[in-house]
């Protein structure tokens, strides 16, 4: 242990990045600390983020469906019964089940590995020392090393509060009220658009608002295109190209919610869910007293090897921006403190997975058609159609497809888009590949399960092959 200091390394939060960085220095041999203010350990991800956020969704699948089992493609939403409706309570029981059990094995890891639990609010005292406080009082502690993985919180609406009924955020949808017969989601990011095709299976009237002609442009257009009309046959609305301007809560029986536009059209509901981004959590953490300054939304700015400008401490996860991801945010926590303990890991990987949990599923990871296109890389592209794969047409997904991009010249794989079920499952084995550099000729000399939507490799690569033979 470091001398004169209570710990080697401290975390500040116990989400994904606060965890792994936890686990990996008490590996490692060293004295560790997690300080959560949360009840229970997981930080938001468990609490209100990813966890619940990924579980509501089965939920709805399951129900929706409403044989018991999880739902898998488009097809049997389109044989819903219009008038069902859905009770709140039945969609946020299994999501408290899954919550609870993952924060008691969370809990279970970091107890095992000899990692001391401090329960309170932590905040810079000096340049190595915390005050945690806490219901039972006060508490400093000090520590060789730092590390804040405090995540983040929504945005706030303009104009509004927030009261969890009427007006929401992504925070408020775990602890939902009530199912509206209308619902108007401001900003069509991935937790919008994964929240505003949740409800939509559910049967609710969903408008999407957002100012921005083309949504998600990370990803590949035919990706976006398949997931939006998939969205419009559940009766999203989408309004493109539209600012918000000011959002009000009127007082009739019941009160409703309308969302004025700049354009001056507005659009009354049952429900406004506001999700236009989300703020650093640090505000409370006194970095004043460190020296360090978070930009306007409350991020840190790292290097490399996630150190802040005061080198002993550390930032990893949603705290530090793009791409705020929980599978990017344990390899953040673990990089961090591998090298706060000079422990070499070399950098992140190239290749992160994208996984957005809309129905239907999108999932990609590489380059999309539209950079090869501007960076003039000659590519083509292979395509198979889930209704062209035995277990497409099992699963009853008819729309659901995976597509292949390979270089013209020597064949190897550029990127992979799947939209469908399982889509982000499925995504993994194009990541193996591109990440070991392989290409056409791994695809179509390989054997996979029958059925498995796992042939798509296949299929795709075939269909490429065929084009590039031309």
């Amino acid at each position: 242990m470091s001398a004169g200091y209570d710990f080697d390394l401290l975390c500040i939060g116990s989400g994904p990045a606060g965890q792994r960085a936890a686990i990996q220095a008490a590996k490692l041999g060293k004295r560790v600390a997690v300080v959560e203010k949360r009840p229970s350990m997981g930080g938001v991800c468990l609490d209100m983020g990813t966890i619940p956020s990924k579980t509501f969704r089965e939920a709805v699948c399951s129900l929706a469906q409403g044989n018991g089992q999880f739902g898998h493609g488009p097809a049997f939403r389109r044989d819903l019964n219009p008038t069902q409706r859905f009770s709140v309570e039945g969609l946020l029981h299994r999501m408290g089940v899954v919550a609870r059990r993952e924060s008691q094995v969370i809990e279970q890891q970091l107890c095992r590995n000899d990692v001391q639990l401090i329960r309170g609010e932590a905040s810079f005292s000096g340049l190595h020392t915390l005050v945690v406080t806490s219901t039972e009082g006060q508490r400093t502690v000090t520590a060789s090393n730092i590390l804040i993985a405090v995540g983040t919180y929504p945005a706030s609406p303009p104009g509004v509060p927030v009261d969890g009924d009427i007006i929401l955020t992504s925070d408020d949808v775990v602890r939902l009220r009530r199912l509206p017969k209308k619902l108007v989601v401001v900003g069509g990011g991935i937790i919008g658009i994964e929240y505003a095709s949740m409800f939509a299976a559910l049967q609710v009237e969903v408008v999407v608002v957002d100012k921005r002609e083309r949504l998600l442009e990370f990803l590949d257009r035919e990706s976006v295109d398949e997931l939006m009309h998939q969205m419009r046959r559940q009766r999203v609305t989408f309004r493109l190209g539209e600012a918000v301007e000011s959002l009000e809560v009127t007082t009739s029986t019941p009160p409703q919610a309308v969302v004025h536009l700049e354009s001056g059209k507005w659009i009354v509901a049952d429900q406004i869910l506001f999700s236009v981004g989300r703020i650093g959590a640090t505000s409370r953490l006194n970095l004043e007293a460190v020296g360090l300054k978070p930009d306007a939304r409350g991020r840190l700015t790292v290097d490399q090897q996630f150190r802040t400008a005061v080198s002993h401490i550390y930032a990893v996860g949603d705290v530090i921006g793009y791409p705020s991801l929980a599978s990017t945010s344990f390899s953040q926590g673990r990089l961090a403190a591998c090298h706060a303990f000079g422990v070499e890991t070399g950098p992140m990987i190239e290749h992160l997975p994208i996984g957005i949990y809309a129905v239907p599923e999108v999932s990609a990871i590489g380059q999309a058609e539209h950079d090869l296109t501007i960076k003039k890389i000659p590519y083509e592209a292979g395509i198979a159609r889930y209704r062209e794969i035995a277990r497409g047409q099992i699963l009853g997904d008819d729309s659901g497809f995976l597509k292949l991009l390979v270089h013209r010249e020597d064949q190897r794989l550029l990127g992979v888009h799947a939209v469908g079920t399982g889509a982000t499952e499925l995504i993994h084995i194009g990541q193996a590949v591109l990440e070991l550099g392989g290409g056409l000729p791994y695809f179509l000399r390989t054997v996979f399960n029958y059925p498995t939507l796992a042939e798509c490799y296949k299929v795709a690569a075939l269909d490429a092959f065929n084009k590039l033979s031309k």
